[in-house]
């Protein structure tokens, strides 16, 4: 067994390899590159939809810049009104709902797979929801059927923030090629980098178009579409065909040298994927089940951090989980997505006050909730030492 004070787990290790490394230089090494998007990308977002298994995908600087062009894109494709969000997701998603000029809504989660709760989206659903905003956290699927028929029934978009769980899926198909538009984040410690870098993916051809346009500062001639340029070019004969800027856009594009090296890591994603998988089974079927939540809904689950809920709420087990993370040199979140409740943050506080208070399960996870690196690297080992690390601690006297 590894000395438990030498377990030093990061929470991303060697996410960019020497292979995508050297793809980059050889990439540079030619005579004069084109460095600003072109070729590279446009063949890192056609491979992207091949995987994913959707027509279309838009390849920006960052998940929180495919977040902001998709409301937009929603703003523009169906007004304003309100968007029903969760409240454990990152920052930019519902930074993004209230920066395109929609009203969020919020509900709480579901425990076991960490996403917004499905009777509350319905029981939230008005004549004024332009769509539902879905996170799937940190790897697991928060889709059922119920929610899709529904959805479907009322004419209501579904919108998937997939940026912690490509690779996961629904029944037969990945998260992300189901909803309307779909959002993912290239960040470091995610399942695949490029440093920096986002994907808006959909199958709407009106709205590709809309996307790309939004994504370089609403300029018409980043579309694709022969008849859309034509129609701007006719309705606006006193402007240089060149630059009509059809939206008061933004310049979210990332460069050759990004994609490349995305490129280079779509090649091994799935294999990752597979070594994250067996690594979360391995550390839940260890964990004590009676100090900490096991019961996660993994099928088809596909993480890169291992989830660790306290099972009640036990303030001295909390302190000693945190105090042993620390002293093992065990790097972790307190509070998993985006640090918890987003209604507690000052931005929502200003807006919507002590509603925080109104969502018991995302508050258990905001004060009693972590998540711990999962990479393809990991020794199994050191998965198992953390597991006997964990339940050796000591927790709090049961409520009598």
């Amino acid at each position: 067994m590894t000395d438990l004070k030498t377990l030093n787990l990061p929470l991303m290790q060697n996410n960019i390899t020497r292979a995508d490394l050297d793809a980059a230089i050889a990439f540079l090494q030619q005579d004069d590159p084109i460095l600003t998007q072109s070729t590279q990308v446009k063949a890192f977002e056609q491979e992207w939809s091949d995987w994913l298994g959707v027509k279309y995908s838009i390849f920006v600087n960052s998940g929180s810049s495919a977040n902001l062009i998709t409301m937009c894109a929603l703003r523009e494709a169906y007004g304003l009104g309100e968007v029903i969000v969760p409240t454990l997701t990152w920052v930019s998603d519902i930074a993004s709902v209230l920066q395109a000029g929609f009203k969020p809504v919020f509900v709480d989660i579901n425990p076991r797979t960490l996403g917004m709760d499905t009777e509350q989206i319905l029981q939230k659903i008005t004549a004024n929801t332009k769509a539902v905003f879905l996170t799937h956290v940190l790897g697991y699927n928060a889709l059922n059927q119920k929610l899709l028929d529904e959805l479907q029934v009322r004419n209501i978009p579904l919108i998937e923030d997939v940026c912690e769980s490509y690779g996961a899926t629904f029944g037969e198909r990945k998260l992300g090629s189901l909803g309307l538009m779909s959002n993912f984040s290239f960040y470091y410690a995610h399942h695949m980098s490029t440093i920096e870098g986002g994907m808006v993916s959909t199958n709407d051809k009106n709205l590709y178009q809309t996307l790309r346009m939004l994504r370089s500062h609403g300029m018409v001639r980043e579309s694709t579409s022969d008849e859309l340029k034509h129609s701007y070019y006719e309705a606006h004969p006193d402007l240089n065909p060149d630059f009509i800027f059809a939206f008061p856009a933004y310049n979210v594009r990332s460069t050759e040298i990004n994609a490349v090296i995305g490129r280079s890591q779509l090649k091994r994603l799935d294999r990752n994927n597979e070594l994250r998988t067996e690594n979360l089974k391995l550390f839940l079927a260890n964990l004590d089940s009676s100090k900490y939540q096991t019961d996660f809904a993994i099928e088809g689950s596909c993480n890169y951090a291992f989830t660790l809920v306290l099972k009640h709420p036990d303030p001295i087990l909390y302190e000693n989980v945190t105090q042993s993370l620390r002293q093992h040199q065990i790097e972790f979140r307190r509070g998993t997505a985006g640090g918890g409740n987003q209604l507690r943050q000052p931005y929502l506080r200003k807006l919507l006050g002590e509603e925080y208070n109104n969502y018991p399960n995302v508050n258990h996870i905001h004060f009693y909730g972590f998540y711990i690196g999962n990479y393809p690297t990991l020794e199994k080992t050191k998965i198992l030492d953390l597991c006997t690390l964990l339940n050796g601690l000591s927790a709090g006297l049961p409520d009598a």
